[in-house]
């Protein structure tokens, strides 16, 4: 009978580690994987969604066909309890037993944070699907009644770039719909300068994102800690209140319930790995995507957390397979990759412009890395969006 893998999560990282496992070991394994969601979804797309340059559908793509044709078994459920000694999973659709384990569970809001964060409070938020198109809703009444706009990330953030991207695709669609000159715009950030995009920054970012904020109108306010979001107004713990319209914040991020609930990981719900993506206490569980633990090599005056996105998700799931694949052939597992070692891969969008951004290293001491400006960017955004929704319907986790 062959090993049983479990694979807990259906987006970036939970599709990679099963198809990977599957793909490298074929009928010695079983994979089955659990999720909530029947759809994988491409969340650097979120950002456009609130626009109306993107839905739901456009997104997003059902996972159960992929995983059918390629043998892997796929469970529409959650999952609700994890027992590492006793090697099982509740679900809501019933306990599973494994062999190995891959926890790729992803994340939740931190509404927590501040006081008027969340769905019932007063800024909206574009790091889920829903949030999204509640943010969509709003827009279409803002374009109708404008007024002030403010943009942020909270202290304990580590999604800037959609903060980012999000306030640049705010300047473009007011200047599409004739309104950048009368409605001004603040974008927020506890990083501690512009552009450190909490990877610590890059050469020359600072100018640069300075001189995005300069041509498009925008006012910025870095190094600065939050206090609460009332009705129409953000307030800042230095005492500034910016009054706003529309309000979109991204806030920290932890870990999924299960994790929280099973214990097996830090505090703020995310789980300490080796270099192997295995889990310090048991050598047959692993952690992959943002469901792994990643501590910041820096300490600043207002905290910032190290975004984990697509690209290291991939890199974190392709060596957890790897290595379960050498357990299951009898072999130690021994590939591993440094979350910090790996190289820093983005793509930020700003409407019809935008920068890529590349470094040898995620997180430094770095012997290079660059920011380059241009609308090819945006474009090329486009195109990948296309590709990797592609890849991923196919099942090719083998491609870059």
């Amino acid at each position: 009978m062959a090993p049983k893998a479990l694979v807990l999560g259906g987006n970036f990282a939970g599709v990679t580690a099963a198809l990977s496992l599957k793909r490298e070991l074929g009928a010695d394994v079983d994979v089955t994987v659990v999720s909530k969601s029947t759809r994988f979804t491409f969340n650097p797309s979120f950002i456009w969604i609130p626009f109306g340059k993107r839905t739901v559908r456009d997104v997003s793509v059902p996972i159960g066909p992929t995983f059918e044709r390629h043998g892997v078994d796929f469970v529409h459920a959650e999952a609700t309890k994890i027992d590492p000694g006793a090697q099982t999973v509740e679900t809501t659709r019933g306990p599973f037993g494994y062999d190995y384990l891959v926890i790729a569970t992803g994340y939740l809001n931190d509404f927590d944070v501040i006081p008027g964060l969340g769905p019932s409070g007063h800024a909206y938020t574009i790091t889920t699907l829903d949030g999204a198109v509640d943010a969509a809703e709003g827009w279409a009444r803002f374009v109708n009644d404008p007024g002030p706009i403010v943009v942020g990330a909270t202290q304990g953030a580590a999604c800037f770039g959609a903060a980012y991207e999000f306030v640049f695709n705010v300047s473009y669609q007011l200047k599409r719909h004739g309104l950048r000159k009368r409605v001004p715009v603040h974008y927020v950030s506890a990083e501690p300068f512009p552009g450190h995009f909490g990877i610590g920054g890059l050469a020359r970012g600072e100018k640069m994102l300075d001189m995005f904020f300069r041509m498009t109108g925008i006012s910025s306010v870095f190094d600065v800690a939050m206090e609460e979001v009332v009705p129409g107004e953000l307030r800042l713990k230095d005492g500034r209140r910016l009054p706003f319209k529309y309000a979109m914040i991204v806030p920290p991020f932890i870990g999924a319930q299960v994790v929280m609930d099973s214990g097996i990981g830090n505090p703020k719900g995310f789980i300490d790995v080796k270099d192997t993506y295995q889990t310090l206490q048991y050598p047959n569980v692993y952690a992959v995507g943002i469901a792994a633990a990643v501590d910041a090599p820096w300490h600043t005056a207002n905290a910032v957390g190290v975004p984990k996105t697509g690209f290291p998700s991939e890199t974190m799931a392709h060596v957890a397979a790897t290595n379960i694949a050498s357990q299951i052939r009898g072999e130690e597992p021994t590939r591993e990759e440094n979350f910090a070692d790996m190289p820093a891969v983005c793509v930020m969008d700003a409407g019809n412009n935008g920068v890529a951004i590349l470094a040898d290293r995620m997180l430094p001491p770095r012997k290079w890395g660059v920011m380059i400006p241009g609308p090819q960017n945006h474009l090329g955004k486009l195109a990948f969006e296309r590709y990797y929704l592609w890849k991923t319907r196919k099942g090719y986790v083998q491609l870059p």
